[in-house]
């Protein structure tokens, strides 16, 4: 587990950025591996009459509603190209914060990449919009049980004293006038008929709806067959509950912080969801 996560929220200067600095930081260094079996022969292909008929083409799927219409105002600032970006977010979080934890290259498709694999069962590193951070993931013992040691979370103290720090008001008129190049990223990336602040919204309140942990959460580390050891097993932990194992990975992110660090994070994207809100109402 890595603080790597934890500094996607630093990103694309809100939601964006609260959602993308807790995660990132944290799962690289957690993120198990991902084994690929090899794919079955194909059998043999069923040949249909000469007269049978031919199906009808299926119905492209219809565009679903905007649940939460984002518009940047026309008396409003005009939106940003990406090469205005970096200034926008020096702006936002300083030059030094930017610099040491952002990827600004292709920095749309990596900002909706990721907020989308958040609420995916994996969240691939090689899309984060930030780099990998130092440190490793650590666990103690307790009552015979491997758990998220006590200090694990001192780790990301400084980054969410930073998502802290960011104005709600200022990061939602970032992201604002971002959007239509997110928007832009998220159609190529292959969902053309849906929208991007739908879905950034969706996984804050996943985010939100999470239960805050009262206990130290159970790991376990995931079978590595073969006969080559793992040179770094801190990386193969699990939740050990099924059930929490099986949460999107934004919400096990979330979970690995720590009670207090996701306390305080949940509150910040609450003010941030909410100022959001208030810019979707202004466009209905």
């Amino acid at each position: 587990m890595n603080s790597s996560l934890l500094k996607n929220v630093l990103l694309f200067g809100g939601v964006a950025l609260v959602v993308g600095v807790a995660g990132v930081a944290l799962w690289q260094r957690w993120l198990p591996p991902i084994v690929v079996a090899d794919a079955p022969a194909p059998g043999p292909v069923a040949q249909a009459p000469a007269d049978a008929p031919v199906p009808a083409p299926a119905a492209s799927a219809a565009q679903p509603p905007v649940l939460y219409p984002l518009e940047v105002a026309a008396s409003g600032p005009e939106p940003l190209e990406p090469r205005q970006w970096k200034d926008a977010l020096y702006d936002l979080l300083g030059r030094r914060a930017v610099l040491t934890h952002l990827q600004l290259d292709d920095l749309p498709r990596r900002i909706v990449a990721t907020v989308d694999n958040l609420g995916r069962s994996h969240a691939p590193a090689a899309l984060w919009p930030v780099n990998p951070a130092e440190d490793r993931f650590r666990v103690e013992t307790r009552g015979g049980k491997t758990v998220i040691a006590a200090d694990n979370a001192r780790r990301y103290a400084p980054l969410i004293s930073l998502v802290e720090s960011v104005d709600a008001a200022e990061a939602v008129d970032l992201y604002v006038r971002m959007y239509p190049e997110l928007q832009r990223a998220y159609a190529q990336l292959g969902f053309p008929h849906s929208y991007f602040n739908d879905r950034l919204v969706e996984v804050i309140d996943g985010w939100l709806a999470l239960p805050v942990p009262e206990q130290p959460l159970e790991v376990r580390l995931t079978e590595v067959k073969g006969p080559i050891p793992s040179a770094r097993p801190w990386v193969r932990y699990e939740l050990a509950d099924p059930a929490l194992e099986s949460l999107p990975a934004g919400q096990k992110i979330l979970l690995r912080l720590g009670p207090q660090h996701q306390r305080r994070l949940q509150a910040k994207l609450a003010e941030f969801r909410s100022e959001l809100m208030r810019n979707v109402e202004g466009t209905r």
